[in-house]
């Protein structure tokens, strides 16, 4: 059985994809915050769930702990970046120190570990990298437009990567789920400190909403871990996997208007060369 390590073991799709991969007799390395989740994510199955006090942040506490894994549990064959949460408000709203903490844990902290990882698997010729992201990388709501810039961000550099380490063997898939009964728009979600009253029909709707939904949310975290490793395991592995209906709907809409878009103005795109 295989080793993967998953960031962000604690609670949510982390949680959830490590108890499944235990349950099948995988050992998984995931990084924790404190000593009490350590302890308590160890308990799972003593001797194959191994945590690592990490912050992503951190890029020397990142380096130590994938270091640590690779030297005394064994060789990472499936990285996932999962750490990250979300943070609700207008762009407006969004104060820049909330905006720079949103990127530095959803975009360089996923990258920092990739960095990591990356020097490990290129020796092996051999690895999977699994980034999450979400349909908000793909599909943009508002409300939570920092939020999505951070996950879109993540989309392009895992898209660029898939490019770069394709002929080395590493293989890139881009997980992107929709609502799923996760704490990520409970107490993990950080919020705007002010609301600006002309955003109540627009950024403001969808935060009723969000709030609405949650604990009622149609995906099931567990269904979500077994379809990671399905893709994983398969043959040819997807670039990107969307997770459930509504990431489903939500992103082929958007995909399908942006097509449309494109083609109503391909005459003005393409007429912008030197004439020749």
């Amino acid at each position: 059985m295989s080793i993967w390590f998953i960031t962000g073991v604690s609670s949510g799709f982390g949680r959830a994809l490590a108890e499944v991969l235990l349950q099948n007799d995988h050992t998984v390395a995931g990084s924790v915050r404190n000593e009490n989740d350590k302890a308590a994510f160890e308990k799972l199955s003593p001797g194959r769930a191994v945590a690592v006090l990490m912050d992503v942040t951190d890029e020397n506490a990142v380096r130590r702990g994938i270091a640590e894994v690779e030297s005394k549990v064994g060789p990472i064959a499936v990285l996932v970046n999962n750490a990250g949460y979300g943070f609700e408000g207008a762009i407006e709203e969004a104060p820049l120190d909330e905006v720079r903490r949103q990127f530095e844990v959803n975009v360089f902290g996923p990258v920092a570990v990739m960095k990591a990882a990356l020097p490990f698997m290129r020796k092996r010729r051999a690895g999977h990298i699994v980034n999450i992201t979400s349909m908000g990388g793909l599909a943009a709501f508002p409300g939570v437009g920092i939020y999505n810039g951070s996950k879109y961000a993540l989309e392009g550099i895992s898209e660029s990567l898939a490019k770069e380490v394709k002929h080395l063997g590493i293989k890139i898939t881009i997980v992107e789920p929709g609502s799923f009964r996760t704490d990520w728009a409970g107490r993990s979600m950080a919020h705007a400190p002010e609301q600006i009253a002309d955003y109540a029909e627009s950024a403001g709707a969808f935060r009723t909403s969000l709030a609405q939904r949650n604990g009622r949310q149609a995906g099931d975290p567990r269904k979500a871990a077994q379809a990671i490793i399905m893709a994983v395991e398969a043959e040819e592995p997807p670039l990107h996997l969307l997770l459930g209906h509504d990431a489903l709907n939500f992103v082929g809409a958007k995909l399908g208007a942006l097509q449309a878009e494109i083609m109503k103005w391909a005459p003005v795109s393409s007429g912008t060369n030197f004439d020749s």
